[in-house]
């Protein structure tokens, strides 16, 4: 009970530190909220100081930002949460109508989501747990950028077919399109979690005795979902506050008036209680969505967990095929090789947007640019980077995944926040810069990989194998050492080279906000954010880039199919007799 109110208070805290971090934004940029306020409201009206301070007089900004923030707070509890700088109408009840909005978009993506990741799973159910094919389409789709696969849905199938609507928000019509771009990279990524599980519980001897008895294929399937699901939830419900605040991209191109737009409108207008609201939604969000989930994976599970009477789900797995991996290396190293002696910068306005061919492989862009060479230069700027920014999550996930109850509430505030107003907060504190971008992405990049190391150590904690090595008198550090990081470092490694192509999608959709590197850079974000206004005339030109992030997906779900993974191995621990001091076990 006490362990419990120490988490709710520890989650309080954090939540407060964010909104009064956000209610420090304006003085945190170093600038003037009036002259923010002045430029969004009427950026034709003079800045002159007689206008300026009737602006401070009427927001009362000359009282500081801790009035202003205790003022904003203390009308929260009777539902006031202000009046917007901008238009001076009441926050909340616009707040609501865009939580509403992305809750129904999310709501559908999710359903998106979940179908996918049934379909990535559908041959390892029916070969009863025994994986066929390495995932690389899977890893395509996960890696197709969102604001990308926004675009091309809403050209080709609502503007160019007419099938669906494309643009506005009026009806469960309009979600189909957005929740598609949404679901599909979340679905292929859930997917591929599940199928990194499903052997282990296949393996399990409850699943055996009950193909032995003749229980059928389909029912033993679905028990056996049912046994990993609660190692995926976690990620799950932080999947739901992403497609509920972090869809600022594609409800930008259809324009939707979401709760992720309104926080980012709010922030560049400095539009503070509008941004303050939107964050505290998506923080009361999250920390639903994690109670949600800490509750489902306790139903499921049951007792087992507190008795100490699970089955390890990792378990030794046949060698994967180098082959796919160093084929799609093969092929992204010699893309790049081909561009780098290439200028990224040369312009020949004579030759816009010209087709593949034997002088420009990948064709040109609107300025004349051979994109070949955008492509091969951009690589060592977007794969450099967001292999460092990987390898730093992991790291860092890791360790706070060990400390479930510290990180846990952390997790979820850290989840809360859209990479786009990370972003925005990051510029605020440090200034813009090449820099920026991976800071804001690594800040947010590590909690995923940090509530999916919580959630199996948890289960792992209560296996048959660590308990019996408890009761031979192993140290907690010994059962850490030996025992628990061994079962968590695979699947957690695996995780985190899945999403490495999520990170670079993160980059590329801060430049295509125009929040990542700026031009001439031939950062693949920017590539596509440049290049998707002429997706009709020139589709290569947003193809190749688009393709090589993909082609990295590839390679990162089959580079983890190699990563290290438990063995069959024989643990000696301490105990009082000397024939009682080894323990065989997968």
């Amino acid at each position: 009970m006490r362990s419990r109110a120490g988490t709710l208070l520890w989650r309080a805290l954090l939540a407060a530190l964010l909104v009064c971090g956000i209610g420090l934004l304006p003085w945190l940029t170093r600038t003037d909220p009036a002259f923010t306020v002045l430029r969004a409201r009427s950026a034709e009206r003079e800045a002159t100081p007689a206008v300026l301070a009737d602006i401070r007089n009427r927001l009362g900004l000359d009282a500081g930002p801790l009035r202003l923030l205790g003022d904003w707070l203390g009308g929260l509890p009777r539902g006031d949460a202000g009046r917007s700088w901008i238009s001076g109408s009441e926050v909340m009840p616009d707040v609501l109508q865009a939580l509403g909005a992305s809750l129904l978009l999310m709501a559908v993506a999710l359903a998106i989501a979940l179908l996918v990741a049934a379909l990535v799973c559908a041959r390892t159910l029916r070969g009863g747990g025994r994986r066929r094919g390495g995932g690389s389409g899977s890893a395509m789709v996960a890696a197709l950028p969102e604001f990308l696969t926004a675009s091309v849905l809403a050209t080709v199938v609502g503007v160019q077919l007419g099938w669906l609507p494309a643009l506005g928000w009026y009806g469960l019509q309009w979600t189909v399109l957005p929740g598609l771009a949404l679901g599909l990279p979340a679905g292929a990524l859930l997917g591929r979690l599940l199928d990194d599980l499903l052997p282990g519980a296949f393996a399990e001897p409850w699943a055996l005795a009950a193909a032995a008895r003749g229980i059928p294929a389909r029912r033993i399937a679905s028990q056996a979902v049912r046994r990993c699901l609660p190692a995926l939830l976690p990620n799950a419900g932080l999947f739901v506050v992403g497609l509920t605040g972090g869809s600022v991209a594609v409800e930008q191109i259809f324009d939707i008036p979401g709760l992720g737009r309104t926080a980012l409108q709010a922030a560049i207008a400095q539009d503070l209680p509008v941004l303050q609201a939107s964050t505290l939604a998506l923080v009361l969000l999250a920390a639903l969505a994690a109670g949600a989930t800490r509750i489902a994976a306790r139903l499921l599970i049951g007792p087992a967990l507190r008795d100490g009477g699970l089955s390890s789900l990792h378990r030794p797995a046949p060698p994967a095929r180098r082959t796919p991996p160093l084929l799609y290396a093969g092929v992204l190293l010699g893309v790049v090789a081909l561009g780098l002696p290439r200028d990224p910068l040369a312009l020949d306005t004579r030759a816009r947007l010209r087709p593949p061919s034997w002088a420009h492989p990948f064709g040109t862009d609107a300025l004349g640019r051979d994109v070949l060479a955008r492509v091969g230069h951009g690589a060592l700027d977007t794969l450099l980077l967001a292999s460092a920014i990987s390898a730093a999550a992991l790291l860092t996930g890791l360790v706070l995944g060990l400390v479930p109850r510290l990180s846990g509430p952390l997790v979820d505030t850290v989840n809360a926040i859209p990479p786009v107003l990370a972003a925005l907060l990051v510029t605020a504190v440090v200034g813009s810069g090449g820099a920026t971008p991976a800071l804001a992405v690594t800040v947010v990049a590590w909690a995923p990989l940090a509530a999916h190391t919580a959630a199996l150590l948890r289960q792992e904690r209560a296996t048959l194998h660590v308990t019996a090595t408890r009761g031979l008198g192993a140290g907690r550090w010994y059962v850490l050492r030996h025992e628990l990081l061994p079962a968590a470092l695979p699947p957690v490694t695996r995780h985190a080279l899945l999403r490495l192509p999520s990170v670079a999608l993160a980059l590329a959709a801060l430049g295509f906000l125009g929040l990542g590197a700026q031009p001439p850079s031939p950062e693949w974000g920017l590539l596509l954010a440049e290049n998707q206004p002429y997706a009709e005339r020139a589709p290569w030109a947003v193809l190749a880039p688009a393709a090589v992030l993909a082609l990295l997906g590839a390679l990162a779900v089959t580079a983890a199919g190699l990563a290290v993974r438990p063995l069959r191995k024989v643990v000696r621990v301490p105990g009082p007799r000397p024939e009682a001091r080894e323990l065989a076990f997968q």
